[in-house]
């Protein structure tokens, strides 16, 4: 059996806050309800509905205000990441995954980002500069440079 529930806030895979949803009615009953994730539809749950129809609106404006600073921001930076590399420099050990990119962003930049942002389609295996997609909102989608260089130190050539 299957009731309408009017979700207060997002929840993955289902909705977002001020939709009207069908649900199993024991979902409802024993998880949404309690943890206070939707409310019964009801009259006075309708009136409520507009009240959490604006805060919506404003919450994602501010959202996507912030993501649109934010992506000015990275779009700007080139971002560089030291791996460890054979002594002459020509193969890299390891390879730089989404995560590797958002750690390197919180440790040097304060910015925290979730790793499923980062789209990159497959682990960075070379050194040099690279263009890496980060999508912060449907509407923000920004490039950002990713420098990837040696760790090791670099030797002058001696001459003999």
């Amino acid at each position: 059996m299957k009731v309408d529930v009017i979700l207060v806030r997002n929840v993955s895979g289902l909705g977002a806050e001020s939709d009207q949803v069908k649900v199993a009615a024991g979902y409802a009953r024993n998880y949404l309800v309690p943890q206070g994730y939707a409310i019964p539809v009801t009259q006075a749950n309708k009136r409520r509905l507009e009240a959490l129809k604006q805060r919506r609106v404003e919450r994602e404006a501010r959202e996507l205000a912030s993501m649109n600073e934010l992506g000015a921001m990275l779009s700007k930076l080139t971002l560089d990441i030291a791996v460890k590399t054979n002594e002459d420099n020509t193969k890299m050990y390891g390879s730089v995954t989404s995560s590797t990119i958002v750690d390197e962003l919180k440790a040097r930049y304060d910015v925290t980002l979730d790793k499923h942002t980062v789209d990159i389609e497959k682990p960075i295996h070379s050194l040099g500069e690279h263009d890496v997609t980060i999508k912060l909102h449907p509407e923000v989608i920004v490039t950002l440079k990713v420098n990837v260089k040696s760790s090791n130190p670099v030797v002058a050539e001696q001459a003999k």
